[in-house]
């Protein structure tokens, strides 16, 4: 099973997370956002992008050890280990940190296989249409379940126009 992963994060140095959003190949999704993070450790572009867009998912906000419980129970309903699709080595990281529900390097073994999109992938036009089709004015780009949406459109039209699949 691919799960396309994204996390949105105060700033790029020591990163802690605000929100993470999971969607599956066949739709199911999951989105959680913290509301127990510091604003003031916010870059300004987290200030003006990010933070504006939480709030728009109904039952969303949680503590950080909520957030941790709602990761482990979701991730149950997967009979094998799922292999999680993401465009950045923070979104690996901080869905390890909340599934764990502390800083660690890295997931436990069994956890699931990681596949990275890198810019040959995202930069190209067929990725880049669907994704971009994928948002909409109340989930824009820089909001996680937003971004896993888009991911996985793009993913998909990469993969079906090249036929290059996941291992």
């Amino acid at each position: 099973m691919l799960i396309f992963l994204d996390t949105e994060f105060t700033r790029l140095t020591y990163p802690d997370l605000i929100s993470l959003g999971m969607v599956t190949e066949d739709g199911r999704e999951f989105y959680c956002e913290r509301n127990d993070f510091h604003a003031k450790d916010c870059s300004p572009f987290v200030q003006e992008t990010v933070l504006p867009l939480l709030g728009r998912v109904p039952g969303a906000p949680c503590s950080r050890m909520d957030l941790t419980h709602r990761v482990r129970e979701w991730l149950t309903q997967f009979p094998e280990p799922p292999t999680f699709v993401f465009d950045s080595h923070h979104d690996w990281h901080l869905l390890a940190v909340a599934m764990l529900g502390r800083p660690k390097k890295d997931p436990p073994g069994a956890f699931g296989k990681q596949l990275s999109v890198d810019s040959s992938v995202f930069a190209h036009p067929a990725f880049e249409a669907a994704a971009y089709a994928a948002y909409t004015a109340e989930l824009p780009i820089h909001h996680a379940l937003a971004d896993a949406r888009a991911l996985k459109a793009g993913y998909r039209a990469w993969s079906d126009l090249t036929g290059v699949t996941h291992a």
